[in-house]
């Protein structure tokens, strides 16, 4: 999951290097599914345990949706949706940032996005194989509280329910990115319209005596 948090904030700055409104209101919404996916899986993570002992190997999750399906689904959401596999949200959220890159006419950033996130699919997937299809072996315990739990399964219907109707997200996303943006560009604006020179009322008083 760390090296996973290094691609999902590259990604993250694909929306950013498009310079436009578009690209803000793409990495916003994709921190924030990011956000989610990550609260779903740290929760999951920090319940592996076996006899009282913290586990992190993937071969402790074999056959563990026979054990624990519920749990197991909720991981596959969260995976599924890390890898950006359709319909859940983080599928939503790299296509915003790689649409964001190709209108600003950075096609080979979007390609390599691209690329990177059929790399990154095998890892997730992988996990999600163990899982449900794994050999049989000594499995893991998964204890969790309360707040834990719900911490696992919320992020995990958000991630497939969020597909239809994206909660408001995106509006949310799209008010924030033009506040930011919107701001800038009017200032650069003014500035053009004074024919590039700085208002007189920004000029010192004694400079502007001299």
């Amino acid at each position: 999951m760390a090296y996973s948090s290094i691609a999902h904030m590259g990604f993250a700055l694909v929306g950013l290097a498009a310079g436009n409104a578009d690209g803000v209101q793409a990495m916003l919404m994709y921190m924030a599914i990011y956000a989610a996916m990550n609260v779903g899986t740290f929760a999951f993570i920090l319940s592996m345990e076996r006899d009282g002992q913290p586990v992190t190997d993937l071969d402790s999750l074999n056959r563990f949706a026979a054990k624990e399906p519920l749990k197991a689904l909720a991981v596959l959401f969260l995976m599924f949706s890390l890898a950006g596999v359709p319909p859940f949200l983080g599928f939503f959220a790299k296509l915003g940032v790689l649409s964001a890159a190709v209108e600003a006419g950075m096609a080979w950033l979007a390609v390599a996005g691209v690329v990177a996130s059929v790399i990154g699919a095998f890892y997730y997937l992988r996990i999600v194989y163990y899982m449900f299809f794994g050999a049989e072996s000594e499995g893991i315990d998964s204890r969790m509280g309360l707040v834990q739990f719900l911490a696992l399964i919320l992020p995990a219907a958000v991630l497939l329910l969020g597909a239809v109707t994206m909660l408001g997200l995106d509006d949310a996303a799209a008010t924030a990115a033009q506040s930011l943006v919107g701001s800038e560009t009017a200032a650069v604006e003014a500035v053009t319209s004074a024919g590039g020179e700085a208002p007189t009322d920004s000029i010192p008083a004694e400079t502007a005596g001299e």
